[in-house]
């Protein structure tokens, strides 16, 4: 099996203890195991070229940071290097559901095809330029900002999703997945609409839907279009700019810059992220935070 260790590359103890200790296993599976490593900080997308298991070592930022080069093919293992369970100033782990005391029997259940594999779906958008250029970003496994590059501007845009048509103003689009709703979305929606929203929303639709969120759009445009305030929906939403520079953030990572008069499509099909749990499924860890 070809193997990749992507790691988070520190000089604190708890995370050089838990590398050595990942190391240690998977040397005691002798030839059965082709081990590369990779400090995050230096991987390349060549490097999950072949790959039939990828391991990431650190928190959920670790992950999020280096997922866009995962194919919808290949295994994918967090190991939380430092769990909050431990320690309050560690990560929350929320994908990475192997730590070091787990890692020996987690890495068996893997061998062995008994882990649970969670197909994630991750978000997309397509760009069109006003000259004909068409690009797709890097697929975004918790959610996606479409916003003016000035955060203290507005972000100007025609929003459309199946039949409904609408022109907004306001601090930008948020897009996120069901997998990824605790993440940026939960802090930025108001509750009340967050709540409304989740009531609609089903668990067996996840696959295919994504929450959508304008941040800070006036009263006025909530109460004639609350459609477009907040949604969840597995229609393509279409915006076309009307900002001078704006840009998509996926994951909070790699900004992709567009100009005025650009169309931007975005949806959750992009490919699927084949995450490996072994206790629990990720539908059952989203549907414990409530």
């Amino acid at each position: 099996m070809q193997v990749l260790l992507v790691y988070k590359k520190t000089h604190e103890p708890v995370h050089d203890h838990a590398l050595g200790h990942l190391r240690e296993v998977l040397e005691g599976h002798g030839g059965a195991l082709t081990v590369t490593l990779r400090p995050r900080e230096l991987v390349k997308q060549s490097d999950f070229l072949g790959r039939d298991l990828v391991i990431v070592l650190g928190g959920d930022g670790t992950l999020t940071s280096i997922s866009h080069n995962i194919d919808d093919t290949t295994l994918v293992m967090g190991v939380n290097s430092h769990p909050r369970a431990d320690d309050p100033d560690g990560s929350v782990g929320f994908y990475m559901d192997s730590d070091v005391d787990t890692f020996d029997n987690d890495l068996r259940a893997v061998l062995e095809g008994s882990a649970i594999v969670n197909r994630l779906p991750r978000l997309q958008a397509v760009i069109e330029t006003t000259s004909g250029n068409r690009f797709t970003t890097d697929p975004a496994l918790n959610d996606l900002l479409i916003a003016n590059t000035h955060q203290y501007a507005p972000s100007k845009y025609r929003m459309t999703r199946g039949n409904h048509d609408t022109f907004q103003t306001s601090s930008g689009l948020l897009f996120a997945t069901w997998f990824g709703q605790h993440a940026w979305l939960s802090h930025a929606a108001p509750m009340a609409a967050f709540e409304a929203c989740k009531a609609e929303a089903t668990a067996d639709q996840a696959g295919d839907h994504c929450f959508i969120l304008a941040r800070d759009l006036p009263i006025a445009q909530r109460q004639s279009a609350p459609w477009a305030h907040m949604a969840w929906s597995a229609e393509s939403t279409v915006l076309v700019s009307d900002m001078h520079r704006g840009y998509v953030v996926p994951d909070g990572w790699d900004e992709v810059h567009f100009n005025r008069g650009a169309t931007i499509t975005v949806d959750a099909r992009g490919p699927p992220l084949n995450l490996l749990t072994f206790r629990h499924t990720m539908l059952e860890k989203v549907a414990a935070l409530g």
